[in-house]
């Protein structure tokens, strides 16, 4: 059974982001949402918000061709598991729209930022503020790590790692129907030491599916702290190259470098862009696995170097030790309340 995307109950009503939201507003008030929620609830993945948001706000605002949502504000309560006998299952996709040929499908992989995906999602109007009331209690499906009934989940993603492998079937599956629309996956540096990760590359590069998209949110942090004491990962870019990816690396909080390589393969200007993948036809001289892929059959990979303490200073005081944020002092949790309470005097003037 494929569950559907929820589109019952109340309904959002904005065909697109408004056009006066703008990717430094709403990646603050993600940022803005995520330190609120952490204080209320002594602990939340605050660094994640901090290295992220300007990479999902740039995503969801300038790359991404969505319509507009289908699902509830306000989300429903948990309605078991996909399978034959449950048509009430549902997925958290249609908080990114309908599925439509020329519409592009949204892959969010490193499930933990879950928090981060809701603020943005309200700040988009696509998500009710009042959702993160029912945040990780029994029977929601806003939940802390968030699964396929999430609202903006489409999948079931972790153990980290495994998003990147269902994307490209999906992408592979959409380009065979002939469907004019993406697949973007947003990802997290941490499951570049997943090896399924590079399975999935090596896949993508041998199917040229070079109708997906990943974006990597490169803040070199991951739960046991940081990359290069756990395990290296670099040189990424190059490693990426070699398995057959279009890849750029760009400064993770600047919109104008994060959009341009998506916007170049859209558009089809420049080296190493088009629009369409084109069909790769293999003959008894030329297997495909042989063939040289054109631009348009490679993966378009943007590394965003990030930084897991932007906009929040206080966060470094913590460093190295950023996975997740509890308050370890009433004096720190006061500092933290004190941010807080500035940014909402600033927003509101």
């Amino acid at each position: 059974m494929n569950a559907q995307p929820l589109h019952t109950g109340q309904q959002a009503t904005s065909a697109q982001p408004p056009s006066t939201l703008t990717v430094k507003a709403v990646a603050a008030g993600i940022r803005r949402r995520v330190l609120e929620h952490t204080l209320r609830n002594n602990g939340g993945y605050l660094s994640q918000a901090c290295s992220s948001a300007d990479i999902l706000a740039t995503l969801y605002l300038r790359v991404m061709r969505l319509g507009p949502s289908i699902a509830p504000l306000i989300p429903r309560a948990f309605a078991g598991v996909p399978s034959r006998d449950n048509p009430n299952a549902f997925t958290g996709a249609g908080y990114n729209g309908p599925r439509a040929p020329e519409l592009d499908r949204f892959i969010f992989s490193p499930v933990h930022y879950a928090l981060v995906l809701y603020a943005l999602l309200i700040e988009l109007g696509r998500l009710g503020p009042d959702a993160l009331e029912a945040f990780n209690t029994d029977g929601s499906t806003v939940e802390l790590i968030g699964a396929e009934h999430s609202p903006g989940h489409e999948l079931t993603a972790g153990s980290l790692g495994q998003a990147l492998s269902q994307a490209g079937g999906i992408a592979l599956a959409r380009r065979l129907r002939g469907e004019t629309g993406r697949v973007w996956v947003f990802m997290s540096d941490g499951e570049f030491q997943e090896g399924q990760t590079w399975e999935a590359f090596a896949a993508l590069a041998h199917h040229r599916i070079g109708n997906l998209g990943v974006y990597i949110d490169a803040n070199a942090q991951q739960c046991d702290g940081p990359m290069t004491d756990v395990m290296t990962i670099e040189p990424l870019a190059d490693r990426l190259r070699a398995f057959g990816a279009e890849v750029h690396e760009v400064d993770g909080h600047d919109s104008e470098a994060l959009a341009a390589p998506a916007l170049a393969r859209l558009s089809g200007s420049g080296a190493g862009t088009g629009a369409t993948p084109r069909a790769v036809t293999a003959t008894a001289s030329t297997p495909q696995h042989q063939a040289e892929p054109a631009p348009t059959d490679q993966p378009l990979v943007v590394i965003a170097r990030t930084d897991p303490c932007r906009g929040i200073e206080l966060l470094r005081e913590r460093a190295p030790k950023l996975h997740y944020l509890r308050f370890k002092t009433t004096a720190e949790q006061d500092a933290y309340e004190d941010l807080l309470e500035h940014w909402q005097d600033s927003s509101s003037q």
